[in-house]
């Protein structure tokens, strides 16, 4: 990919565009997309990708994505998501994906940060020490 400074900076400022009351708006990213579209900057593949990834490690932080490895209720999603709301004092969505090779307990993601608290992540740590 190419990735010059200038197209690089301008990914950047393409991206504080984008961005309403330190949330991702899809009407900016709407607008971004049009001037990107109507001034054919230098390198717009190369623009476009780096735009694209930085719009998604932004969305990625909004959102948690709750492994488990047994039933998990509504409840305990809306608890994990108001949790992290406070967390990180933005609002944060929850969605559950089962995964059994956890074996017993959870394993929450949001953007690239991981909170583990599976016996699966308790055994690994383990084995690392021993």
């Amino acid at each position: 990919m190419r990735g010059d400074k200038k197209t690089k900076l301008l990914a950047k400022q393409l991206f504080k565009l984008s961005l309403r009351d330190g949330q991702v708006s899809s009407e900016q990213v709407a607008g971004v997309l049009g001037y990107i579209e109507q001034a054919a900057p230098r390198h717009a593949l190369a623009l476009l990708k780096l735009y694209q990834q930085a719009i998604v490690t932004e969305l990625a932080k909004s959102h948690a994505r709750v492994e488990h490895a047994g039933p998990i209720s509504a409840a305990t999603l809306q608890l994990i998501a108001s949790a992290m709301t406070k967390k990180y004092a933005r609002p944060v969505t929850a969605t559950a994906q089962p995964n059994p090779r956890l074996l017993a307990g959870l394993r929450v993601r949001i953007g690239s940060d991981l909170y583990e608290s599976s016996v699966a992540g308790q055994l690994a740590t383990l084995s690392h020490a021993v």
